[in-house]
């Protein structure tokens, strides 16, 4: 009968099965390798970066993004 209280802003535990947590990080890994590929290509000929419709600063902040974050939704 002595339950400690939850706090109600607490968040609820998730529990992801084995293959949802593998997919996961499978994704995280593609987006780094892209990001990587995407940015060496951009070096390599930045006129790349206006035939595929981006900004510098929109390509500066793809990049800079965490493996965790999808890509910017298209224009």
């Amino acid at each position: 009968m002595n339950e400690t209280p939850t706090p109600a802003s607490a968040p609820p535990h998730r529990h992801y099965s084995l293959a949802t947590l593998r997919s996961i990080i499978a994704t995280w890994g593609e987006r780094i390798r892209f990001r990587r590929e995407l940015e060496q290509k951009l070096k390599d000929d930045p006129h790349l970066i206006a035939d595929i419709g981006l900004t510098q600063r929109q390509f500066e902040a793809e990049i800079a993004k965490p493996s965790w974050q999808g890509p910017m939704p298209p224009l």
